[in-house]
């Protein structure tokens, strides 16, 4: 009995032994086989350490190819205090190079940290204070490199392409709304130490880090340099509060410039205002836009077949009484009797009260709210104003008249010359936008690409023709005379609003303003400029602001090989407008008769003989009365 328990307890041993022998492989087996990668990984994590290395923002390009943000490569400082031997020594030396207190840089030296970065005397360093660092050979001490955001145009741009903090950060503009594509993906320099920091002798690996999605923007910069030139030059000649300007394309809604005054270099962010960096005036500004406005009340009329331009009639008297109060014509003792397309032609505020009065609130806020006015257009930007129109249920006829006329009402830049661009390019609003594509940096692969998106029908072709009729002919005859280029047609409306400040109007203090368009029968682009309170000059859209337009006109037709277009009107001149004239062909005249054939113009002379060998301009060319015709002499 005694001999069988024994055998019973070895038997529950050895069965006890083999089950741990079995539990024992099995975690052998579980930890060697299945979860080997995972704890390989943590012991990994305990030893080795790594040196961060920045990655590439994407690169910013405009429609052509051109680079309007890319990087540079600097290096930034960082310690591993556990390996630092001489920790005073170390701190004096990097100290004095950096230009920093002793005390700061022991501070981070002896931190009690696996790795240390010296932010912010230590971050994007040049080339020259890096050598000097790599150059003490210090122990511990490590240079990383870093990616700097760089724009390679300075200011241009600015608002739109925003900016980017210290640690590579979109803080603002495309750089904010896109970051999570632009940013890249952090690579570094992995090695091994023991426990206490030191590092072991074992191979480093590195691990590559991955550059940001590459953005195209609908940005022409040929057109964009010259928007930016000509808001400079309207800032050194009228010193106003503000001024900006718009260029797009009428058929597709693809912005091709956009700028504004003041503007800042996104790359010293730091050294301007939060208002300087954050308003993007063309989408965030809003204020009530004057005479631009009546091209919607013009369409809106024409749509509705309330008046024919050429044979309805209005007499104009200096003024129109609504609800007891008289509005009234810039003109003093108004245009007289007049069709409404000299109505449209003079910019005559009484004549589009009568078109307001005609067409009713209803009608009349159903097409603005239509053409997008009292909503945001969806532009890919932020920071986009909606702008105020009046409740429809709230207002009578005096808020009728004012708003047919541009006054009372408050829209942004990009709503005008998006509604502009759908009253002439056959009656589509098209919704803005300024990115064309997010491409993969290696492949090129698109990875989001934007087209034309139509938002809605708005007027007929036929109406938007007459518009454009009728805006073609506000630049050959009326107040626009200012943006005429010969040979080309172009239509375009001025606009000069009395500003607003505590519920009052302001004297002498307005916002002038073009919107100009070509050819007037085939829009291929269109350009709105704003100056807010031009000194110095009287301020009206056509003497401040039409021929800044005509200027961005004719860089567009040269960027874009628009074409002299038949069927241009004649411009009627007053007393103050320049007069183009034909310069006649005089080679193989002596110059007694050259002088004669070409009195309306200046006639210089050059060479020897009694003949015109050559002239320039040559026969046939059309300049401004009074300029100069050169003569080359030859016998």
């Amino acid at each position: 009995m005694f001999v069988k328990k024994i055998h019973t307890r070895i038997k529950i041993i050895l069965f006890v032994i083999i089950l741990l022998f079995v539990v024992i492989i099995s975690k052998v087996f579980y930890i060697q086989v299945i979860n080997y990668n995972k704890l390989n990984k943590y012991a990994n994590s305990l030893w080795s350490r790594n040196l961060p290395i920045e990655a590439n923002r994407g690169i910013i390009y405009d429609r052509n190819g051109t680079i309007l943000a890319d990087n540079l490569t600097t290096t930034s400082l960082v310690l591993i205090p556990n390996q630092i031997v001489d920790k005073e020594k170390t701190a004096q030396e990097i100290s004095n190079i950096l230009g920093t207190s002793y005390e700061d840089m022991l501070s981070h030296v002896s931190k009690k940290t696996s790795i240390e970065r010296v932010h912010p005397e230590g971050r994007r360093l040049d080339f020259t204070t890096s050598d000097k660092i790599a150059a003490l050979n210090l122990p511990g001490v490590y240079l990383v490199k870093e990616s700097k955001r760089n724009y390679p145009f300075g200011s241009t741009l600015s608002h739109t392409l925003g900016f980017v903090g210290i640690d590579n950060q979109g803080l603002s503009g495309l750089e904010l709304m896109y970051n999570d594509y632009l940013t890249g993906s952090y690579g570094a320099i992995k090695y091994y130490s023991d426990a206490k920091g030191t590092r072991l002798n074992l191979a480093e690996v590195y691990e590559q880090p991955q550059d940001g999605i590459n953005m195209t923007l609908t940005i022409n910069y040929n057109l964009q340099a010259s928007l930016e030139r000509e808001l400079d030059n309207a800032v050194s000649k009228y010193n106003p509060d503000q001024a900006l300007g718009i260029i797009m394309d009428p058929n597709s809604g693809e912005i091709l410039a956009i700028s504004s005054r003041p503007n800042f270099d996104p790359s010293k962010y730091e050294n301007y205002t939060v208002e300087e960096i954050n308003r993007n005036l063309p989408i965030w500004m809003t204020y009530e836009p004057g005479s631009t406005f009546k091209i919607i009340t013009l369409a809106t009329a024409l749509e509705e077949k309330a008046v024919d331009l050429e044979h309805d009639m209005f007499t104009d008297t200096g003024g129109i009484t609504v609800e007891g109060a008289t509005l009234h014509c810039w003109k003093h003792g108004g245009h007289g009797t007049q069709t409404y397309l000299q109505v449209v032609e003079n910019s005559c505020n009484p004549g589009f009260v009568n078109l307001g009065l005609k067409l009713g609130k209803e009608t009349l806020f159903n097409y603005i709210e239509k053409f997008g006015f009292g909503s945001k257009t969806g532009v890919d930007l932020n920071g986009e104003a909606s702008g105020i129109i009046f409740d429809v249920d709230k207002i009578g006829d005096l808020e009728l008249g004012t708003t047919a006329f541009g006054q009372g009402v408050s829209v942004t830049p990009i709503q005008q010359i998006t509604a502009v661009s759908a009253a002439i390019n056959g009656g589509i609003l098209y919704k803005p936008y300024i990115v064309k594509s997010l491409n993969e940096p290696e492949t090129n692969t698109v990875i989001l690409e934007n087209d034309k998106q139509i938002v809605r029908k708005v007027i007929s072709d036929e109406t938007s023709e007459k518009v454009r009729y009728a805006l073609e002919s506000v630049v050959t005859n009326g107040t626009g005379r200012p943006a005429f280029i010969d040979g080309y047609r172009v239509g375009g409306k001025t606009g000069t609003a009395q500003k607003v400040k505590d519920g009052h109007y302001m004297v002498g203090n307005y916002i002038t303003s073009f919107i100009g368009f070509l050819p007037a029968d085939d829009p291929q682009v269109i350009v709105y400029v704003a100056i807010d309170n031009a000194k110095g000059v009287t301020q009206y859209g056509g003497t401040v602001v039409a021929p800044i337009a005509r200027s961005l006109l004719l860089d567009a037709i040269a960027e874009l090989g628009i074409e002299k277009r038949e069927g241009a009107s004649e411009k009627k001149y007053n007393y103050l407008d320049k007069k183009y004239k034909d310069v006649a062909d005089v080679v193989g005249l002596d110059p007694k008769e050259a002088v004669k054939v070409l009195k309306d113009f200046k006639v210089e002379f050059s060479g020897s003989g009694s003949k015109i060998s050559y002239q320039s301009p040559s026969g046939g060319s059309r300049i401004y009365e009074g300029e100069t015709v050169r003569l080359l002499l030859s016998d």
